[in-house]
């Protein structure tokens, strides 16, 4: 052991620890954040926080570069890989400065590129308007190849130009989201700007927005593992450097890497608490936005559903007026004799052929139609909101039956909500009569 051991020994060490330990509560609190929101169909995604899963879908598909295939998201990178001598200088075991030449290699990019329009994530309810730029992509690999100059492909879509000390090999990678890929999206929904609709944007105050081409059973084990891991990694550096930095005797030499080991151990653990009782209050405050939202499309329906009735009826007697003013007028022109004066055929029949010319527009089966379709898509939204709500309460409940969430709760302010169900959560029946 070394009394005069260098002290970078000790700042390597603890910002390894205090790294490993950041990513490792990263993922942790992403993990938690993944389990506490539930996956919303697309019809159900609301203004705020959501997850989707569906298929990726585009109007006009585009044409990746390398693999021409057909995505709705795609990029690609060309490297060359360089290969060079230089003299670098170093310090020998002695103290003495000294040189030599070595054999460098590596990769240099040299053409990149892609293409990233908003696209549709679809499922059976229909499709919601993601917007990617921003977003954390895990795309699914569409071309890898390496090759030489003697390949069409090296110079058919790599410049025509090599870089200074190249080895003439060229590495051509391409990434995408084909069309129709499976798709999990986390993120934060927002009113469209063009149509009142729904669409997942970047937003610097969301958690994370995310669109993976893995499930979210696989995603959120990604992250399961990431924080065990990197939190084991977090407990390793400060207890080798004391084990390699700290001279004296058998005992001191094993009590400190083991004390500086349980400290870190119980830091972790301070960490996953504070985390967990943040994400409890998270999903407090989840849960009472998804009430929120089913009382918003209750209002609406109340709202909206009246208004539409009486816009219908009132185009029906519109259209039962005219039907009755043209029947009066065609029964009056035939039941009069000619040689009798009666109602002034010529003078209205510019106001007849006017009415007559504008009957075809007059038919309610597209106005019933369309009641008939709000009524369905009124009576949905109402249900995935309550179904919404269901799952987040589902799991809160959960949440205050497992340890140590239960005791971390009462600290939250958690308490147990009762579920929707049958006529519990109703306002007040909204009732569709058209005389």
């Amino acid at each position: 052991m070394n009394a005069d051991a260098p002290w970078w020994l000790w700042v390597v060490g603890g910002g390894l620890a205090v790294l490993f330990l950041g990513l490792a509560i990263r993922a942790g609190r992403r993990l938690r954040f993944l389990i506490d929101t539930p996956t919303s169909k697309a019809k159900g995604v609301f203004i705020g926080q959501v997850e989707l899963a569906g298929r990726a879908a585009i109007d006009q598909p585009v044409t990746s570069y390398l693999a021409g295939a057909a995505t709705v998201w795609f990029r690609f990178a060309v490297d060359e890989e360089w290969e060079r001598w230089e003299t670098e200088t170093y310090t020998d075991s002695k103290g003495r400065t000294q040189t030599r030449t070595v054999r460098k290699t590596g990769w240099q990019t040299v053409a990149q590129g892609g293409e990233t329009p908003p696209f549709f994530v679809t499922d059976d309810t229909g499709a919601v308007l993601i917007q990617p730029k921003g977003a954390s992509i895990e795309p699914v690999s569409l071309f890898s190849e390496t090759v030489g100059p003697g390949d069409a492909l090296y110079y058919a879509k790599g410049p025509a130009q090599e870089i200074a000390d190249s080895n003439h090999r060229r590495r051509f990678i391409e990434e995408g989201i084909p069309v129709g890929t499976a798709l999990f999206v986390a993120g934060r929904a927002r009113e469209r700007n063009e149509v009142v609709a729904p669409e997942i944007a970047a937003d610097p105050a969301a958690e994370m927005f995310l669109i993976s081409c893995r499930s979210e059973a696989k995603v959120q084990r990604g992250y399961r593992v990431q924080f065990w891991l990197l939190g084991l990694l977090a407990v390793a550096p400060l207890p080798v450097v004391a084990l390699i930095a700290v001279p004296g005797p058998e005992r001191l030499r094993i009590l400190l890497p083991v004390g500086l080991g349980v400290g870190i151990i119980l830091l972790w653990a301070f960490a996953w608490l504070w985390m967990s009782f943040n994400s409890l209050v998270q999903l407090r405050n989840r849960a009472d936005q998804a009430w929120s939202l089913v009382d918003v499309q209750l209002k609406r329906r109340a709202d909206l559903i009246p208004r539409l009735v009486a816009v219908v009826t009132g185009l029906r007697d519109h259209e039962r007026h005219v039907q009755t003013e043209v029947a009066t007028l065609r029964a009056q022109a035939q039941a009069t004799p000619a040689w009798e004066p009666g109602p002034d055929v010529a003078g209205v029949t510019p106001t007849l052929r006017a009415v007559m010319e504008r009957y075809p527009e007059l038919k309610s089966d597209a106005a019933f139609l369309g009641l008939q379709r709000e009524l369905s898509d009124t009576e949905t939204r109402v249900a995935l909101a309550r179904d919404y709500f269901n799952e987040i309460a589902t799991h809160q409940n959960t949440r205050l039956e497992i340890i140590p969430d239960r005791w971390l709760a009462p600290l939250a302010g958690l308490k147990p909500r009762p579920l929707l169900v049958g006529e519990a959560f109703e306002r007040a029946p909204v009732t569709v009569k058209l005389g």
